[in-house]
């Protein structure tokens, strides 16, 4: 079994993901919490599927699998061969009732005290996101403009060979002129 990680709010907060507009926990995450094999966990969410509808848990799809797995570091060598469940704060409130350990009563209380505090950090910043957005897009108005500067710019720096104009002496014979091209 692996080392149970110490129930802080930064253990929790590393293992929740976004994905399809949610916030959710992975089936490996929860297990190495609840201190349980994951393959265990599974076994009782579907011994009581119908307490997990679709907006509770869903499976992950392969190229979510992919892109996670991209987005963490891991390694996409062993691990495990079906793709992971995501439990959404609904979900990971309902394995309390299929988990009875006094591990996995603990752990689910942290959780739902961290989604809460970060659904309230959300609401609370919310002018901040707007104003993110709002000047988000007018940055983007003045990237045509900044990449208009920079171009005239190098123009400036670079004037294309064939505008030169030519200086220097000539020698015919045995005059030199000079040439202004």
């Amino acid at each position: 079994m692996a080392r149970i990680p110490k129930l802080t709010d930064e253990a929790l907060v590393v293992r929740i993901h976004f994905i399809r507009g949610q916030k959710v926990m992975l089936d490996r995450d929860l297990a190495q919490l609840y201190n349980v094999q994951t393959r265990d966990l599974n076994k009782a969410v579907k011994r009581n599927y119908r307490r997990f509808p679709p907006d509770f848990m869903f499976r992950l799809k392969s190229s979510e699998t992919k892109n996670l797995m991209f987005q963490i570091g891991t390694s996409s060598w062993g691990g495990t061969r079906k793709l992971p469940y995501a439990f959404t704060e609904q979900g990971i409130a309902m394995l309390s009732s299929v988990l009875r350990s006094e591990r996995a009563i603990q752990v689910n209380i942290h959780i739902v005290r961290v989604f809460t505090r970060l659904r309230q950090f959300l609401l609370n910043n919310k002018d901040i996101l707007r104003k993110l957005d709002q000047l988000e897009n007018r940055l983007g108005k003045h990237d045509e403009q900044i990449q208009a500067i920079f171009q005239y710019m190098k123009e400036m720096f670079n004037p294309p060979r064939e505008s030169m104009r030519k200086i220097g002496f000539r020698q015919r014979g045995r005059e030199t002129t000079l040439l202004l091209k």
